[in-house]
């Protein structure tokens, strides 16, 4: 019989904001939690609207807000001091997960060390990436780099989200010996695609032959939008017919919008903002005829995964880590960064819909994993640290 679990899972971000990690938190935190007591740590927020209709428990910590952005961070836990922690360590956890390096996720840390449980760690973001975006010093940025990798030195066990991100752990200067756990998804293939897919072009005034390309997630420069722009505009000058469909919200949205309008392709670029309606975000991937995700950014984008399932594949960047799920020309395609390369590989592939039908049936067989699984393995990992720490 299985043991149910006590577990804490940390992050530094939650509801009402939204990205890929929160998404896989919940998702995770969701499938847990049928077999298991599953709390979710998280700063405090304004609005919490949504915490009590979830099938976990969510603990809020006392946080305030980052300047410019629409982040809160928890404020630190002093032991002595923080009725937050005592409380936390009241609670009894039987293992903690942490999916963060900040202020949160060392607050997990802390409780684990005070519980003697296993503390596992989960590295979902490129760092260097981003720090070097915002930090304009390597020197600097690195030295944060360095910083950040502590607490993943200090838990028990930690998890990449797939084989790349090993490397990238070693590069920050991790030295244990990470297991490898991929994400999971919890759409669900279209139903009634002919009726969906004609809503969709409805919607967005697509012809039945369109050849349709596809980004959804954050809409910010580090996940190269202006790259797949500029290739768009080379693709256009060629004569090439398509339409392009940027689905998300983001800090460089306007700058988008507003090139879009310098390039002059009002008439074949679409952006539809933030969409939370899964079954339309089902119908918009399963339109599309291949997604597009240069990313040098993401780990292992949940997106690629939801076109997937809707068979729809991805043209990533060669050697990024990303990519590293796909087979290149079989569940996926990859090519170099260079927007002339990008613009030809896209033609390549749109005009070959016999090998492109191929790779899109590989693509949902080979990537879509469903969350009940994931969580399988993660309750595995949990119980195998949970063991070796009583013999400690």
């Amino acid at each position: 019989m299985k043991k149910r679990l006590n577990i804490g899972i940390f992050m530094d971000d939650y509801y009402p904001n939204i990205n890929g990690v929160i998404v896989v938190i919940d998702n995770l935190a969701r499938e847990l939690s049928k077999d298991n007591d599953v709390t979710v740590v998280v700063p405090n927020t304004k609005s919490r609207a949504d915490d009590g209709k979830k099938p976990y428990n969510i603990v809020r910590i006392k946080s305030i807000p980052v300047p410019t952005t629409e982040y809160n961070i928890g404020l630190p836990q002093f032991k002595l001091i923080s009725k937050d922690f005592k409380k936390l360590v009241d609670m009894n956890f039987d293992v903690i997960h942490i999916h963060s390096p900040f202020t949160v996720g060392a607050l997990g840390l802390k409780v684990a060390k005070e519980c003697n449980i296993p503390c596992i760690a989960t590295i979902h973001t490129r760092f260097d990436i981003e720090f070097r975006k915002k930090i304009n010093s390597r020197l600097v940025s690195d030295t944060v780099i360095r910083q950040i990798i502590k607490p993943y030195n200090e838990a028990d066990r930690c998890i990449a989200i797939n084989n790349a991100m090993i490397k990238v752990f070693r590069d920050y200067g991790y030295t244990g010996e990470p297991v490898v756990i991929y994400n999971g998804t919890d759409l669900k293939p279209l139903e009634n695609k002919e009726e969906n897919i004609k809503k969709i072009n409805e919607i967005y005034d697509l012809k039945k032959d369109d050849k349709v390309l596809l980004f959804v997630g954050r809409i910010t420069s580090i996940k190269n939008i202006f790259f797949i722009l500029d290739s768009l505009k080379l693709l256009k000058e060629d004569g090439y017919k398509f339409k392009m469909i940027y689905v998300g919200e983001g800090e460089d949205l306007k700058k988008l919008t507003n090139k879009i309008k310098e390039y002059e392709m009002e008439d074949c670029v679409i952006t539809t903002g933030r969409i939370d309606d899964r079954t339309h975000l089902s119908a918009i991937y399963a339109r599309a005829d291949l997604f597009l995700f240069p990313s040098l950014f993401d780990a292992s984008s949940l997106v690629q995964i939801e076109a997937a399932i809707n068979e729809t594949p991805g043209l990533f960047i060669d050697g990024s880590v990303t990519s590293d799920t796909v087979e290149n020309d079989i569940s996926g395609f990859t090519c170099e960064l260079d927007e002339h390369v990008y613009k030809e590989k896209i033609k390549e592939i749109l005009d070959n819909p016999k090998h492109l039908k191929e790779v899109s049936k590989n693509a949902k067989e080979m990537l879509g994993k469903p969350w009940d699984k994931i969580a399988k393995e993660t309750y595995n990992l949990y119980i195998d640290e949970i063991n070796k720490k009583s013999k400690q």
